[in-house]
């Protein structure tokens, strides 16, 4: 068990250092001279200009400008913003609060959801509950985000004046960018726990159990449901990652201040610092929860602990 948590750590600091290297890249390549981005056509000379970004160290090789960078994440320094010079770490964390609580929210939305409709769905296969629980999963994936939260705000914001417009404050304001971004989740979830419901429905011990003289409850929500969470929650673990990456879209629609919000910002005005920081820091809490997604496997599935 901990030579395998061992090695699981060790993927996930592979894959942290992976996506800052990925981010460097991609943001060095972008067209576009972040020097006159940050002037913003204030008039200037190319000795000013160039003055600059020898102090910022543009004017160093790919290598060069890399390793620095490195070596500041390795001593938990995340650099300053191109645009406002402030520290780019301090401005995460006074933000972050507000991204965790929307992905908290969307992730409660998709399991609960998913989870819920996916039951009833193998359950009453081919009923009506079967049928509406298939529409919500294939409404979740196939909407766009910004689609769907548009009309949650027509509907509840605008007509019906039950939830707020835009804004931060209070448990009220997440409720609209939570269900938008948790249908998304739950349209996956939905699919995966009614086909592995099917699966373990029709396994001989399901069977067995049946004969035993246990009831359908019993039978369907301690063993059935147990046996198929284990897909359900790999799939769990992937779509923190898909709702992290979808804040960007929900916080601009809703307009709310967190991190989503503030690295399209960043990306619009090429401010390498923050955008870097802001995929690292995200990077961590993804291997984080799939770290804890894989330990949890454990305790749902004996089988897992006996093997490890």
């Amino acid at each position: 068990m901990t030579g395998t948590f061992a090695t699981r750590l060790l993927t996930s600091l592979l894959v942290v250092i992976g996506s800052s290297m990925l981010v460097f890249v991609i943001m060095y390549v972008l067209p576009g001279d972040p020097v006159l981005q940050m002037l913003d056509g204030t008039a200037t000379t190319p000795e000013a200009i160039e003055q600059m970004r020898q102090q910022l160290g543009l004017d160093q090789p790919f290598y060069v400008q890399f390793m620095q960078y490195f070596l500041q994440l390795l001593q938990g320094d995340f650099g300053a913003s191109r645009i406002d010079s402030t520290p780019v770490l301090p401005k995460i964390l006074e933000h972050v609060p507000a991204t965790l609580a929307l992905t908290a929210a969307s992730a409660i939305v998709s399991v609960l959801v998913g989870t819920i409709l996916g039951v009833l769905s193998a359950i009453h296969r081919n009923g009506v509950i079967d049928i509406l629980a298939r529409f919500v999963g294939l409404f979740g994936i196939s909407m766009p985000t910004f689609w769907t939260g548009i009309l949650l705000l027509l509907l509840f914001s605008i007509h019906l004046g039950v939830f707020p417009i835009a804004g931060s404050d209070g448990w009220k304001s997440l409720i609209l960018p939570g269900v938008t971004l948790g249908l998304v989740g739950a349209g996956f979830i939905v699919r995966m726990v009614r086909n592995t419901m099917l699966e373990v429905i029709s396994e001989p011990f399901i069977v067995t159990l049946r004969s035993k003289g246990l009831t359908e409850r019993v039978v369907m929500y301690k063993h059935a449901l147990r046996n198929a969470l284990i897909p359900a929650l790999t799939i769990m673990g992937v779509m923190i990652g898909e709702l992290l990456s979808g804040t960007v879209v929900v916080e601009t629609v809703f307009a709310r201040q967190g991190i989503g919000r503030i690295l399209a910002d960043a990306i619009m005005s090429k401010d390498m610092p923050v955008v870097q920081g802001v995929v690292f820091f995200t990077a961590i809490i993804y291997v984080l929860v799939n770290l804890l997604v894989d330990v949890s496997y454990s305790f749902v599935d004996p089988r897992i602990r006996r093997s490890q």
